[in-house]
């Protein structure tokens, strides 16, 4: 049985600045460069997340968007 369960294989282009440093780093920590980028990367949803909150809340505040109450929740959910 194969080690690798629940993953994607892909293949990525970076520029030559990046790859050099992803080398460099890999090297020097003996950790696999899929290993960090796929590291690199949930810190950056991580970041995102917290952007898309950001915007999300100042649409509530501004009045853009209504936000519904748990009750409308359940209600439209049949519950």
């Amino acid at each position: 049985m194969s080690k690798y369960v629940n993953v994607t294989k892909m293949s990525i282009t970076l520029n030559n600045k990046v790859a050099t440093e992803l080398n460099a780093i890999a090297q020097e920590l003996n950790e696999k460069k899929s290993h960090l980028i796929e590291n690199a990367l949930m810190l950056y949803f991580d970041m995102l997340d917290e952007k898309l909150a950001d915007k999300r809340l100042k649409e509530v505040e501004t009045g853009s968007v209504k936000p519904l109450s748990a009750e409308e929740v359940w209600k439209e959910l049949g519950l």
